[in-house]
């Protein structure tokens, strides 16, 4: 038991040990300011795509379920049901229009992926328009990908007004939704989007890992978002600002998450391939003869 303690504790200071001494905080703050800026046009142009796709009636007909599940208590179903609204009834002028703020989460990203990396690379020229333009492509797979949350929807929803096991068994299908989706996403992200390319299996496998904390923590919000708390106390009774302030804050626990998960990554990636080099002594052995 003790021995098997050791090994956690040594895997675990070599899967942070990038991100020591590099203010994990800070870095995960300046993402959250590009998100803040970005995270309703993609919201928007995922939710356009997926209209494009399979009809905005549909769309409309499959969120309405989410809608009428989603906590009031500081009126996250209102918030979701205008932001569907608008993305629904976005122009092609408008949507060519979000694509600059949207890929400025791209560029949080990069940013933040360069200066936690150990070693850190080399300077690179236009960083930020690197990390837009690598992750414009995800907006490819975005009706996908939205799709196959919301066509879970319905049988979720049900399960949960049910209560009981019921409502335990949606939210637990509910989960596996969202952390199937998010899998394909950090996997580029940490793959094509950061530096350092790391590996297929360390990217996969710690890209699912770190998509399943961030299901379970997108579930948390949902229930924060239920409980009746008066978020304008502490700014003057002003909500607005308080509920602003909210969601920032858990943006920024989520990009404390996505930094771990992307320094794990790179760290697994770099013990195996030290490793590969001594596998054929390994198996062999015996030393090679010497050439004559």
């Amino acid at each position: 038991m003790g021995l098997g303690w050791q090994r956690v504790r040594r895997i675990s200071r070599a899967a942070f040990r990038p991100v020591r001494g590099r203010d994990l905080s800070l870095h995960a703050a300046a993402i959250t300011f590009y998100s803040a800026i970005a995270v309703v046009p993609v919201a928007l142009l995922a939710i356009w795509l997926t209209g494009l796709a399979a009809g905005a009636d549909r769309v409309r007909q499959l969120t309405a379920y989410a809608i009428e599940t989603l906590p009031d208590a500081i009126g996250a179903d209102r918030a979701t049901a205008a932001l569907i609204d608008a993305g629904l009834h976005l122009t092609p002028a408008f949507a060519l229009a979000a694509l600059l703020p949207a890929s400025l989460y791209g560029e949080g990203l990069r940013r933040a992926f360069v200066s936690v990396a150990d070693p850190p690379g080399p300077d690179e020229s236009l960083v930020g328009w690197r990390g837009r333009l690598l992750l414009l492509p995800l907006l490819a797979p975005a009706p996908a990908l939205l799709l196959s949350i919301l066509l879970a929807l319905p049988l979720t929803t049900r399960l949960f007004r049910q209560g009981g096991w019921q409502a335990a068994l949606g939210v637990v299908l509910s989960f596996l939704a969202v952390w199937l989706v998010l899998t394909p996403v950090l996997i580029w992200v940490f793959r094509v989007v950061g530096p350092g390319r790391p590996d297929w299996l360390s990217t996969v496998g710690l890209g699912s890992f770190t998509a399943a904390n961030l299901s379970g923590f997108l579930h948390g919000f949902v229930l924060f978002c239920s409980l009746p708390l008066d978020l304008g106390l502490p700014f003057g009774g002003f909500e607005e600002v308080g509920a602003g302030v909210a969601v920032l804050l858990w943006l920024y626990l989520f990009h404390v998450i996505v930094l771990a998960g992307y320094s794990a990554t790179l760290a697994l990636s770099r013990w195996r391939r030290r490793r590969r080099p001594a596998a054929p002594m390994l198996n062999s052995g015996t030393d090679p003869a010497p050439r004559t």
